[in-house]
């Protein structure tokens, strides 16, 4: 980049569609709007329209762009579709000076592939996650990796993470590990004190939480008649927000919604969720955020996956992956709630995934590349995790 000092605002577009970019990406944008050296243009794709709203207020950050691209049970080659062209045409009126994605959704890639047709430079925010298979999570995998192509900027949680990138060719100047905002952005949250646990009872409380598309069909039944059977101990609450996917919801609810021990309902807003997350005392989830934030809250996390992008975790100790076999979920569930030494030790790992300024580096490192006169706050020191395992991912297989 230019090495000439910032004499306008470095005009920022934050592309974001789902509920976990939000989240992920609020903290930077807020980063933003404070600092004189940007101007941050966010734009929402529409894909969790419903969820986003309130919680982009709740978060302070107000959307710039709202684009409608959802069609029920639409084909992902038609979203795909809609969504380059649509953001095409809004980087093109919004001409900005670098477009900033997260992850590896849908929309971070078509945010990314409208940036590389139009020559503006890419920002990745949490780049260089992997699982090993390409089709596992579908499409996440591919679409982190296609990002990773396009991007000029590799914000890597970890040094697992980066190691990936620069195993791929990526050019080790242009990866920095910065740890994860989801991290910042939970403390952020936790600190404001707005949110409601929605659990009631005096019982072990279990969050669960599962959407993936992977999952979906005969082994997510599978799923709900084992929360069943984990919620016929007794001795548990089990709290399910349940994903608006129509997939998703034809698989659980005709297994779980009668049973007395399981509260289902309806996605709980980020605030609620992060409340809710703080009250609970064991989380079974295929999400992959989820795997970042509980750690830092000490609770304990089985993830309903084959494979995780997010090893780290399962090496501090913090997470287990256990796959989708029905049996091995209730194990392990099990095993949690009834032995306190298996508990503790998972419980009082910690968090490999941050320490809560990983957007001031973010900022600091645009800022710096865009050319912020010396006056400008001085990067926080590199984060330096610990990776026992080295570059690699997890798998059950």
């Amino acid at each position: 980049m230019s090495p000439n000092v910032i004499t306008t605002p470095v005009r920022a577009m934050l592309v974001l569609g789902t509920r976990p970019e939000a989240i992920k990406l609020a903290p930077v944008a807020r980063a933003m709007a404070a600092s004189p050296l940007f101007e941050p243009v966010v734009v929402t794709t529409g894909q969790h329209r419903e969820m986003l709203h309130q919680m982009l207020e709740l978060l302070q950050v107000p959307a710039s762009v709202e684009l409608d691209v959802m069609r029920d049970r639409q084909e992902l080659s038609k979203l795909t579709a809609r969504l380059v062209d649509g953001l095409g045409d809004v980087v093109r009126a919004q001409r900005p000076d670098l477009v900033v994605v997260q992850g590896d959704t849908t929309s971070a890639l078509t945010g990314a592939l409208a940036a590389f047709y139009e020559h503006v430079p890419v920002a990745h925010v949490e780049a260089g996650l992997r699982t090993g298979v390409l089709d596992n999570p579908f499409p996440e995998e591919l679409n982190r990796r296609l990002i990773g192509r396009m991007a000029r900027w590799h914000f890597a949680p970890t040094t697992r993470a980066a190691g990936h990138l620069t195993a791929e060719g990526v050019p080790a100047a242009e990866v920095f590990v910065t740890g994860n905002t989801v991290i910042d952005n939970l403390l952020w949250v936790l600190d404001q004190g707005n949110g409601r646990d929605l659990f009631h009872s005096d019982l072990r409380h279990v969050l669960v939480t599962l959407h993936r598309r992977e999952n979906q069909g005969d082994k997510m039944r599978a799923m709900g008649r084992t929360l069943r059977r984990l919620a016929d101990r007794g001795d548990v609450e089990i709290v399910l927000p349940l994903h608006k996917s129509p997939a998703v919801r034809e698989a659980l609810l005709p297994e779980l919604s009668d049973h007395p021990a399981v509260r289902i309902v309806e996605p709980l807003g980020y605030v609620d969720f992060s409340a809710t997350l703080a009250g609970c005392d064991l989380v079974l989830t295929d999400s992959g955020g989820i795997q970042e934030e509980a750690p830092t809250l000490g609770k304990p996390t089985l993830v309903l996956r084959t494979t995780t992008e997010r090893p780290e975790a399962v090496d501090a100790g913090a997470a287990r992956l256990v796959g989708t076999e029905p049996q091995a979920i209730l194990e392990a569930a099990t095993r949690l709630l009834d032995d306190e030494e298996a508990y503790a030790r998972m419980a009082k790992a910690g968090n490999p995934f941050g320490d809560g300024l990983a957007t001031e580096r973010i900022v600091a490192q645009l800022a710096e590349d865009f050319g912020a006169d010396a006056g400008a706050a001085p990067t926080p020191e590199p984060l330096v995790v610990p990776q026992p395992g080295g570059p690699g991912s997890y798998s059950t297989a």
